[in-house]
């Protein structure tokens, strides 16, 4: 049996003219099926690959409905946004594309990759504080000065019709779909997503699920979905800034209430090990926001019945900070050990401890041997070495067979 459903989102109508404006504007990106997250979940998974989108992310298909919807005289005043990332990359680009001025506001510390890849796409780029909120009201202000038109990056219908054609692409690809697993900062593209496949099942008279998943200490829905109103909260600091919002949309929020199965959180561990997972197993490379979907399935956070869709929302990091988080999602998954051990200061005790580690076919990456650690007797020296393990297992091992010959390894990570 079908029938129609009410939501507080664009209509199916709607996102189909959002579609037929991004054609040719956004890539159709690749659904990619995942053998290894297909054996975690037991069901199906393919990953929705935003992160190969133009511009690293989703963000141009909202960015890019709006601005192309305003009329003559509002294209010719210019727009304005501000961000940290992805939104002003979309912006910037969208209005390069159509031929308007853009002004992007970005926080002083931004990332230098991103803040090239903006100026790049020729928006004049303006830094302003250290955090997301000095931005949005030097943008605010500047909308007003100037009369540009403020371009939000979330709650917005132009902007939640352009994320929700994803939507309509990933049932094109996987037509029989039955969940999916969406990133949540603000809630734009999951509102989006979730108001087209909401529509759709209802349709077809059949269910599918959509489950949301937040960094744990920028959570502001599962809050805000107990509170039954956008509520504020205080973000603490994550790797996932791509996401960590402290307040729902308004619309978003009035979509995502009606049509979100369930909002998951995972912290910045799993994160790390998200992203560890994909470089190693589907060679991708996502930012932290857009690998909380993949976290979730790895935490057990997920359950599913049927063929699963993990959206890769991003793939814009700061080289830097990737070798930061590869590090992270090592020590993490227990790959990587720093361990401390104290030592007689005697000849000898350096190679022994060596000939251990190797005897566990155990790679030693790095070696600092001191006379200065704290707690240590005036007999004793500290060797710190860093080792490369095959995983939980094989860590165990190493430290087992150290402790088996009378040594005491502390592990700092």
């Amino acid at each position: 049996m079908t029938h129609e459903l009410t939501i507080a989102g664009p209509t199916l109508e709607e996102v189909e003219r959002a579609r037929t404006t991004l054609n040719g504007v956004v890539d159709v990106t690749p659904m990619e099926s995942s053998h290894y997250l297909s054996r975690v979940l037991g069901q199906p998974v393919f990953m929705k690959c935003e992160n190969l989108q133009r511009t690293g992310s989703y963000k141009i298909r909202g960015a890019y409905n709006r601005i192309s919807s305003l009329s003559d005289d509002e294209k010719a005043r210019g727009v304005v946004a501000a961000s940290a990332g992805n939104h002003a990359q979309g912006v910037a680009f969208a209005a390069r594309e159509l031929g308007i001025p853009a002004t992007i506001f970005m926080p002083i510390g931004v990332a230098l990759p991103k803040l090239a890849a903006t100026r790049d796409y020729g928006a004049d780029v303006v830094l302003r504080g250290h955090t997301v909120a000095e931005p949005l009201k030097a943008a605010a202000e500047h909308a007003e000065r100037t009369g540009a038109v403020y371009i939000p990056p979330f709650d917005h219908p132009d902007v939640v019709a352009g994320q929700g054609t994803l939507g309509l692409e990933v049932l094109d690809q996987v037509p029989d779909l039955a969940t999916v697993v969406v990133p949540i900062g603000g809630g734009g593209l999951i509102s989006g997503m979730a108001s087209v496949l909401k529509q759709r099942a209802a349709a077809l008279g059949r269910e599918i699920r959509v489950i949301g998943v937040q960094a744990v200490n920028a959570a502001a829905y599962p809050v805000s979905l107990a509170a039954g109103a956008p509520t504020e909260i205080t973000i603490s600091p994550t790797i996932a800034d791509g996401i960590a919002v402290s307040k729902p949309g308004k619309l978003n929020f009035a979509i995502i209430k009606d049509t979100v199965d369930d909002v998951v959180t995972v912290d910045d561990d799993d994160i790390a090990r998200a992203m560890l997972v994909l470089l190693e197993r589907a060679k991708l490379v996502v930012e932290p926001a857009g690998a909380v979907g993949v976290a979730a399935i790895l935490t057990g956070k997920v359950r599913a019945t049927g063929p699963t869709v993990v959206m890769l929302s991003g793939g814009n990091i700061d080289p830097l900070i990737m070798e930061r988080v590869i590090s992270h999602g090592l020590a993490a998954s227990e790959r990587y050990l720093k361990l401390r051990i104290p030592l007689p200061d005697r000849p000898g005790q350096l190679a022994r401890t060596s000939e251990i580690v190797a005897a566990q076919n155990a790679n030693v990456v790095e070696v600092l041997h001191t006379r200065h650690g704290t707690g240590l007797a005036i007999s004793q020296v500290e060797l710190e070495l860093h080792i490369e393990t095959r995983g939980p297992e094989h860590a165990e091992q190493v430290l087992g067979a150290l402790r088996a010959e009378g040594y005491e390894p502390r592990v700092d990570f």
